[in-house]
């Protein structure tokens, strides 16, 4: 019987246990180790959950049309017992807005797209005044939309979801800190705990979010995943703004609905400060000094808006290429990193799930494809580059 251990029970590695516990041909027991079961600081927890298929790379929309397909299951397949997941999908699609200079590039995202079965549709200025007459065009050139299967969903949901299912099949949660991994023969032996117990184990995943790289470092491979700060701010507008979708300004400034308000965030444009670990605090001046005079040029209805809240999560970033890594370093074979997917996590985590299931049960995988995000790429220096990186 092999046994696994999980170290991380936020949404993929929850996904991973849900997947691994439900497949035919996996004969052995999972164990999660999760720190803060609470899940109070989890990138799960604090996610603005939104699912997209406006990637640049055909693995990623694959993975996103999955994942939709995953959410709108959920009723019957993370089920127990007449308890059926209420995941609140929309799907309004995202609204890319683009300069002249920009382009070039978002059409080649849209053939990309289009190639991978993404439901887009690029419009010009005019067509985009016609379809949102609440909004300014000033500086835009191109927009991109998604016509369906895009939006966003009660993302803290999926994840108890999973690992509500999971348990519910047989994977045992461990609320304790992981604090070393014992070896034995080269291979991995066993996750060491912050009580002093040692849980035994064949093959162990660091699915450990922002801070994977910790883990890794117990076995002294170096995996560039940096834990980066990211706020959501949500705000209130008294007009009715109709058929509002996930709006990616040209400065990287992004909006959407949530209930009956906004709302709003962004994300650092390339050498701008973005730090390792900063406190999850939201600064308010971040959102009155840049992002509100962005938002009330580009919706002139949000010149007058209240500021209601916010909150901040992490990104686990990949600093190599902004995708995920997926397998084993091949200097520790018996230890699968599956990490830093740089925000789009939580929209991937049902695939990511299946195929490292696949993987570990079948010995490859079966459903999708997800060598190209495989550790070893690190050694070998190729890169899956995404851009779209909101």
């Amino acid at each position: 019987m092999q046994r696994v251990v999980i170290i991380g029970g936020g949404v993929i590695g929850s996904s991973i246990a849900y997947h691994l516990a439900k497949h035919p041909l996996f004969d052995g027991m999972v164990t999660v180790i999760e720190r803060d079961p609470s899940y109070k600081r989890a990138s799960s927890a604090l996610s603005a959950s939104s699912i997209r298929v406006q990637f640049s790379t055909p693995l990623n929309i694959a993975l996103s049309r999955f994942g939709l397909d995953f959410i709108k299951r959920a009723a019957v397949d993370l089920a127990i017992e007449g308890d059926v997941p209420a995941l609140g999908l929309r799907e309004p699609g995202y609204l890319y807005l683009v300069p002249e200079s920009g382009v070039a590039g978002l059409r080649e995202n849209f053939a990309v797209q289009r190639e991978a079965g993404g439901d887009v549709a690029l419009l010009e200025p005019a067509a985009l005044a016609e379809r949102f007459p609440w909004m300014k065009l000033h500086g835009v050139a191109l927009g991109s939309l998604g016509l369906s299967g895009e939006g966003w969903f009660n993302g803290p949901g999926l994840h108890q979801a999973l690992r509500t299912k999971a348990r519910a099949l047989g994977v045992l949660f461990v609320a304790r800190t992981a604090t070393g991994l014992v070896r034995r023969n080269g291979a991995i032996g066993g996750v060491q705990l912050d009580d002093g117990a040692t849980v035994p184990a064949e093959l162990v995943i660091n699915a450990g979010g922002g801070w994977a790289g910790e883990v890794a470092s117990w076995v002294g491979v170096e995996l560039p995943i940096k834990p980066r700060r990211r706020m959501v701010f949500q705000f209130a507008c008294r007009a009715e703004l109709p058929r509002f979708p996930l709006l990616i300004d040209p400065t990287g400034i992004w909006v959407r609905p949530e209930g009956n308000g906004y709302l709003t965030g962004f994300s650092p444009a390339e050498g701008e400060d973005d730090p390792d670990e900063p406190p999850l605090e939201i600064d308010e001046a971040v959102f009155h000094e840049r992002l509100w005079p962005v938002l009330a040029e580009r919706v002139p209805a949000f010149e007058e808006l209240k500021l209601t809240g916010g909150w901040a999560g992490y990104y686990d970033m990949n600093l190599s290429d902004h995708n995920g890594l997926v397998g084993a370093h091949p200097a520790v074979p018996s230890l699968l990193h599956v990490a830093g997917f740089s925000g789009h996590g939580m929209q991937h985590a049902p695939g990511i799930g299946r195929g490292v299931a696949e993987l570990i049960a079948q010995g490859r995988y079966v459903s999708l494809d997800l060598s190209p995000l495989a550790t070893e790429r690190l050694v070998t220096g190729e890169k899956l580059l995404e851009r779209n990186i909101i």
